[in-house]
């Protein structure tokens, strides 16, 4: 899923920089949302290894 991200973060900058503001700004926006889920996973599964590994 991160490389996901970078892959539409990549887009947005490359878009950006001929031009094409819709498609940079939707291509960011996406790159942001798929950054956070990625995010929000890897911190689950840290809390779920610490918690796994006392148990």
């Amino acid at each position: 899923m991160l490389g996901w991200a970078i892959l539409f973060f990549i887009v947005a900058i490359v878009a950006a920089v001929f031009g094409f503001g819709g498609i940079a700004a939707a291509s960011a926006g996406i790159a942001k949302i798929l950054f956070f889920i990625f995010l929000v996973l890897f911190v689950i599964s840290i809390v779920m290894h610490v918690v796994r590994g006392r148990a």
